[in-house]
């Protein structure tokens, strides 16, 4: 089921239908990206370096050269961290466009899904966006731990992208409440399917797509996890 919706997905996303959505999408979270790394740079600039010029005053010249490379590097590993708060952001914005490209051309004969309403998306996504930070921020103190680092990235963000994108894509057929409880029901598929999603993620310049590939994804993976719930119940 996982691995169906994956690959439908994946072989939409460069397709002629999804051409406008792909590029508002990238568009977007380039500039997310883009005003992220801004932000982080200037907030290192506030308070790093007159912490470290109070701290060690006298630096020799090479110091800052030193600090800017450092400094680089610490921002790289931000910005690794950030991509999944920008890309929770973008995918509030584009998710019913995306679901409605893959019930269009996938779904011909299925009744489509509403849209959710543009404010109730952008509130949704504003609260991911913090839940996405303070679990990043948990993934970022845990790469102190050897052997566990990598595997934090792929849970925090597997379980949170996973909830995040079915519960939307479930919200387009039930009620915000109907929508949890199922996403609950199927909690250990929704976070498999977000393990997909945290790989798809990890892989550079790949993961600028990751609201489009994620949202064509659990669109498949809740109409699956639908037609499972009626042979239930016959």
């Amino acid at each position: 089921m996982i691995l169906d919706a994956a690959r439908a997905a994946a072989s939409r996303l460069f397709s002629p239908e999804f051409r406008s959505v792909f590029l508002k999408t990238l568009g977007l979270t380039l500039l997310a990206l883009v005003a992220l790394w801004f932000g982080l740079e200037s907030l290192l600039e506030w308070l790093a370096w007159p912490w470290l010029h109070t701290l060690f005053p006298g630096l020799p010249s090479w110091a800052g050269w030193l600090g800017g490379i450092i400094a680089g590097i610490v921002l790289a590993m931000g910005m690794a961290l950030l991509v999944a708060p920008a890309t929770a952001i973008v995918a509030g914005l584009f998710l019913d466009d995306v679901a409605e490209v893959v019930e269009r051309t996938d779904y011909p004969n299925d009744p489509p899904g509403r849209a959710v309403p543009a404010l109730h998306s952008l509130v949704l996504a504003i609260k991911f966006f913090g839940v996405v930070i303070l679990g990043n921020i948990a993934a970022l103190l845990l790469l102190l731990v050897p052997g566990i680092n990598v595997a934090a990235f792929f849970v925090v963000n597997g379980y949170l992208l996973g909830r995040e994108f079915f519960e939307f894509a479930a919200m387009r057929f039930r009620p915000e409440a109907e929508a949890k409880a199922l996403r609950r029901k199927h909690a250990g598929t929704v976070f498999m399917a977000g393990l997909v999603i945290a790989v798809f993620l990890a892989i550079p310049l790949l993961n600028l797509l990751t609201p489009l590939f994620a949202a064509a994804m659990m669109v498949h993976l809740h109409k699956a996890v639908s037609l499972r719930e009626i042979g239930r119940a016959l």
